[in-house]
């Protein structure tokens, strides 16, 4: 449970959104080497848009592979291989009702701190090849989670997500995705948020604006 089953990387690929060529990271393939984890990227990754991915609170991407079904029957035209939702780590499952925001864990030689779900961009779209993926992929609510690196390291197929220690006040990544698309928000949640203290700074002031 919660096992490396495929690291993924990607080389730059230009791609072509509104009348523009994009360079984007989406296409992440499966890798037979560990990956090294720094604190801001996976080395040797393509992260295009730094603005949106990569940093400290988004060093590393990992999703679920028993999700990967569920798409499949949807888009079975697709050729389908680990990687396909731009995860640096395919996990054997990764429950994000279960992941919760501050949480400590050891996987491989990396020391790794939850931090936010996955938001769907267009190049996601672009990837399978149908914007309204977007769409389906919020109702879905199966994200997929960032962390950060606490400590930098190599991380490879068959390692396990250790739980290290537990944030006092709960908010899982799954309760954090949907309030992203719920207006307004519940007041309870709100108030967990607030006194949380380990969200990343854009998603604090996402719920709270000076």
């Amino acid at each position: 449970m919660n096992t490396v089953l495929s690291t993924n990387l990607a080389q730059t690929v230009m791609i072509e959104f509104q009348g523009k060529q994009v360079p984007t990271g989406i296409y992440k393939y499966p890798v037979d080497s560990p990956l090294h984890l720094g604190e801001e990227v996976v080395k040797d990754d393509v992260v295009a848009n730094r603005k949106v991915h990569g940093g400290i609170y988004k060093a590393v991407y990992a999703f679920s592979s028993d999700d990967y079904s569920y798409w499949q029957e949807l888009y079975p035209e697709l050729d389908w291989q680990w990687g396909m939702f731009g995860e640096n780590l395919t996990m054997d499952t990764l429950d994000e009702g279960l992941l919760y925001i501050g949480d400590r864990y050891r996987l491989g030689e990396c020391i790794l701190r939850v931090t936010q779900p996955r938001e769907p961009c267009f190049k996601l779209g672009v990837r399978f090849e149908d914007q309204d993926i977007l769409e389906k992929f919020v109702a879905h609510s199966r994200p997929g989670a960032y962390f950060s690196v606490e400590k930098t390291g190599h991380v490879g197929r068959g390692d396990q997500l250790e739980l290290l220690s537990s944030h006092p006040v709960k908010v899982s990544i799954k309760e954090l995705f949907d309030a992203y698309y719920t207006r307004p928000p519940k007041k309870e949640l709100l108030e967990r948020l607030q006194a949380h203290g380990a969200l990343p700074p854009k998603v604090y002031k996402r719920f709270f604006r000076a």
